[in-house]
């Protein structure tokens, strides 16, 4: 059987497959799979949560695998599930989501764990529907992700999912729970996009402010703003704001960090007179 095959996993490619049955029980009732939802998987593996995910009533499913050596375990489904399912073979860092079609609204993944911040991103900025996400990620990257304001964790990612939704560590899974058991610890986490903010992730003020901001965590916020986007007057949207100016970039909550793009938006990008060139930031 397919099923049996002797399959060498990767370390380059960052594969460690879940083998409890529990969890995997756990995340496709988290998941809450209903008619009409349509699925993107990212990293099918063997295929295990895959056929779980099927055996519900979601309208579709999409899956993404880099890792061709696993096509014996995957490929049986493309014909045991035609119409509900379609399987992409590649990079998920490189795949434009918004040609899947039907467009995927919620996300079920194992992500590999040195990729987890960028294609984070990537799902906010080229998955246009996506209100939903469920990862099985480092634990260590989900506490940063989800880090409070004013904690040294907090983040670029974390301050744009708070202003768009929220992020929460649902529960912890061993090392055991893993083949080949991973060195880090690893849990579900779970994120929600109900602001609709998504905008604010490929918004290039929007992330302008957040690259400077986070630049020099030891300097204040303002000075780190006023030093990357000096067409902006800060200390006058500040102002305004009631934002203390000696605050770090941490210490803001994702609703600060929005009044101050507000502010910032009324007079951006700066007019240019007649022949000027564009200014870089």
């Amino acid at each position: 059987m397919e099923r049996n095959r002797v399959f060498r996993h990767k370390k380059s490619l960052g594969q460690n497959f879940l083998q409890d049955m529990g969890v995997l029980e756990k995340i496709a009732e988290r998941a809450n799979p209903a008619p009409g939802d349509v699925i993107l998987e990212i990293g099918a593996g063997k295929g295990v949560l895959t056929e779980r995910l099927l055996s519900t009533d979601c309208s579709f499913l999409h899956c993404v695998e880099i890792d061709r050596d696993l096509e014996p375990f995957l490929e049986r489904m493309e014909n045991g599930y035609e119409g509900r399912f379609e399987l992409h073979w590649g990079d998920a860092l490189e795949m434009d989501f918004r040609s899947f079609l039907p467009s995927p609204g919620k996300v079920v993944a194992n992500i590999p764990y040195h990729i987890t911040t960028p294609l984070i991103w990537k799902l906010l900025e080229n998955a246009p529907d996506i209100k939903y996400m469920l990862l099985m990620v480092q634990k260590e990257a989900a506490q940063r992700i989800a880090a409070s304001p004013g904690t040294k964790d907090r983040g670029p990612l974390g301050v744009t999912i708070e202003a768009a939704g929220s992020a929460e560590i649902l529960f912890t899974v061993p090392r055991r729970a893993f083949r080949p058991a991973p060195e880090v610890d690893s849990c579900l986490f779970e994120i929600t996009l109900d602001k609709n903010k998504k905008f604010l992730a490929f918004d290039k003020l929007w992330k302008d402010m957040l690259k400077y901001g986070f630049g020099r965590r030891r300097k204040k916020l303002l000075g780190n703003l006023e030093s990357g986007i000096g067409q902006v007057r800060w200390r006058e949207i500040f102002a305004e704001t009631g934002i203390d100016e000696n605050s770090r970039a941490e210490a803001l909550s994702a609703g600060e960090w929005l009044d101050l793009f507000e502010g910032a938006k009324k007079v951006w990008p700066p007019p240019r007179e007649k022949g000027e060139r564009p200014r870089k930031n």
